[in-house]
């Protein structure tokens, strides 16, 4: 069973990429609080947000959930 770990890599991938939570807050058009709330496993974004994310980082869906 493939083990999902989007709020980790979320966290790793902003990082390396730079951003703050409210940076990558702006550029997904949401509150610094939700990027928070992702990354503290509290809910998880739609599938939208998660193509976004994709493109933001320039990863597979397969490198940020897994």
């Amino acid at each position: 069973m493939i083990e999902i770990k989007f709020a980790e890599n979320l966290k790793n991938f902003r990082i390396a990429s730079k951003l703050t939570q409210k940076e990558l807050a702006n550029m997904l058009g949401v509150n610094k609080r939700t990027v928070s709330a992702w990354e503290n496993k509290i809910c998880e974004p739609n599938l939208a947000i998660i193509a976004r994310l994709c493109e933001i980082f320039n990863e597979t869906f397969e490198n940020l959930l897994t």
